[in-house]
């Protein structure tokens, strides 16, 4: 990790080399929820046993990731500017962290079949998911204040690969401790009606967030203090303020022109990586018949592309820029999501997906660093919160749509959708200028 600390002028303070290593390891502890929620184990449980087939518990999973993402589009930039106004940055972390590891746990005892089992499933799933990307708005807006523009690509790959290791791990504590692999015995002799094991590995998933991010939640400190003209005399107070500061960012952000381009690329090509993650468990299941475990085994097959592609391409972020590096990674995602759309045999899916994966965890790398150089000092938390709505604004539009078609024409079908926002998105970023953006960035700090 002592690279991680590096600075222009020579190592940094091992205290500041602490602080980056508690950052990444955050990531580590959240991307337990993503792998087995929202992608692989959760998702696909849900889909094959809250509806009658595969097809409509495949929209059903749809409608609740499109809610989740209209309203963490809606209050992500409201909540970065109150939390820049306070300087209460790490306090907002942990509230929106607690929510989604409460949430999470709580998924374990909803039964498949039990009265208003559908709605409360995906109600808690909203819940769980809104306060993960909110909580994400806090962890990234510190990696400006964490890094150099010599390293701010690397740290936020070491993380990215890091997050990608952590989901792997947990995965792999799921497969051999809750669910067993192929004849073999989990560890522990849960029950499994109503597949409860499979549930289970929501419990698991809130505990594995909580341990591994508490090192973030205790040891990160906020270096930007409140605003000068933040008002301290109560939270009616706070959120008219937050309303007030974005009202005059959104009226000068015309001057940040490429923050602007690089946003509308992100909201169309993000959607395409959000539906990757939602439905490519449900994907493998319903088209090429893994049951759970063979999703898992696959799920953490693509988490180790993942993690290698994000920790290599973090070096490449630092000497391309993350622009280039964002652009070369949805030209892999192109070519990869394509051939897993044609594969023919299960066998031409896993090597698609193996190498798409390569790809994934440098996409979201690099839009992280990217949006770390053009964010003006003391507006992070603000400017990240448009870099979430950016990300979830539109997300609708891709789960909605692969529901739809889906219903219509079958998974294959459905999950083609994503090979128009990776090329739209692609086309749209081509119009970033990332010298001009970071050097705008410095004049308004």
């Amino acid at each position: 990790m002592a690279a991680l600390g590096e600075s222009g002028s020579g190592s940094r303070p091992a205290a500041r080399r602490g602080a980056v290593a508690s950052w990444c390891l955050y990531d580590w502890a959240n991307s337990a929820f993503t792998t087995l929620v929202v992608t692989f184990v959760y998702a696909t449980y849900f889909s094959q046993t809250f509806a009658e087939d595969a097809d409509r518990g495949t929209a059903l999973w749809s409608r609740g990731i499109t809610i989740s993402s209209l309203i963490i589009a809606l209050i992500s930039p409201v909540l970065g500017a109150m939390a820049d106004r306070s300087g209460l940055r790490r306090r907002f972390l942990v509230a929106a962290t607690l929510v989604s590891v409460g949430a999470t746990a709580w998924l374990t005892f909803i039964v498949p079949g039990s009265g208003n089992a559908v709605l409360a499933a995906l109600a808690l799933f909203v819940i769980a998911n809104v306060g993960f990307e909110v909580g994400m708005v806090f962890y990234n807006s510190f990696l400006p204040q964490l890094s150099t523009p010599r390293t701010i690509g690397r740290i936020s790959g070491y993380a990215w690969g890091l997050g990608y290791a952590g989901g792997l791990a947990c995965l792999v504590v799921a497969l051999l401790g809750l669910i067993g692999l192929g004849e073999g015995a989990p560890w522990l002799p849960l029950s499994t009606e109503d597949g409860f094991n499979v549930r289970a590995s929501n419990l698991l998933v809130a505990g594995w967030f909580l341990l591994f991010s508490l090192p973030t939640l205790v040891l990160l400190r906020d270096e930007v203090a409140a605003r000068g003209d933040a008002p301290t005399d109560g939270i009616v107070a706070s959120v008219r303020g937050a309303f007030q500061d974005l009202g005059r960012t959104l009226t000068r952000i015309r001057d940040f022109q490429d923050i602007v381009r690089f946003l509308v690329a992100r909201l169309i090509y993000n959607d395409g990586l959000i539906t990757v993650f939602a439905f490519g468990g449900v994907y493998a299941a319903g088209t090429f018949g893994m049951d759970t475990a063979e999703v898992i085994v696959f799920g953490i097959a693509l988490n180790v592309a993942a993690g290698l592609g994000a920790f290599l391409f973090g070096l490449m972020d630092d000497r391309v820029g993350g622009r280039a590096t964002v652009l070369w990674s949805l030209v892999g995602l192109f070519v990869c999501s394509l051939v897993a759309v044609a594969a023919p045999t299960k066998a031409w899916f896993w090597a698609a997906a193996l190498v798409l994966g390569l790809f994934m965890g440098p996409n979201q790398s690099a839009s992280r660093s990217l949006m770390g150089r053009f964010a003006p000092k003391r507006y992070e938390s603000e400017f990240f919160g448009f870099f979430a709505f950016s990300g979830k604004a539109t997300a609708f539009l891709g789960p909605m749509l692969l529901g739809l078609i889906t219903t219509g024409h079958g998974q294959r079908a459905g999950i083609a959708v994503v090979l128009v926002f990776f090329l739209v998105g692609g086309l749209l970023l081509l119009r970033v200028d990332e010298a001009r953006g970071i050097e705008r960035a410095a004049r308004s700090a």
